[in-house]
């Protein structure tokens, strides 16, 4: 399709679940839900604040396949599994987002995907033309 990409992070839930890691079109890029997972391994058990670094991380990472960054995001979710630990959270994007200030949103979910996850994060971004193939050193 003319003015969509499509990446991947090879993780296994992606062809069962069937979605892409980010997805870009006309002036946005759709970041799919982030969580600690380095590689194929999950990262820090029972560390909300760690895992939330990471899982931004790999926000960062699928924008950066398409040739963009967290300086260009507009919107985050937080999914949490336990909302009563929002500051570490909170830190853990603040961090990452204090000169960006994106629209966000914190919601408690009753599970994730992997019973040791504690967050997932979500972003939207916005670049313009990123969803066409005129972004030089992006994947098609």
């Amino acid at each position: 399709m003319t003015g969509i990409r499509k990446v991947s992070s090879g993780a296994k839930w992606e062809p069962i679940v069937g979605y892409s890691r980010a997805v870009a079109a006309g002036d946005f890029a759709f970041v799919s839900g982030c969580t600690s997972i380095d590689g194929a391994e999950f990262v820090h058990p029972g560390d909300a604040y760690a895992q939330t670094v990471q899982a931004i991380a790999n926000v960062a990472i699928a924008l950066g396949t398409l040739g963009a960054g967290l300086a260009e995001v507009v919107r985050t979710r937080l999914y949490v599994t336990d909302i009563s630990r929002w500051q570490e959270y909170a830190r853990a994007h603040g961090e990452a987002f204090a000169g960006v200030l994106p629209a966000t949103s914190m919601i408690q979910v009753s599970a994730l995907i992997d019973a040791r996850m504690l967050v997932e994060v979500e972003a939207v971004a916005y670049r313009p033309g990123i969803g066409g193939p005129s972004v030089p050193g992006a994947a098609l």
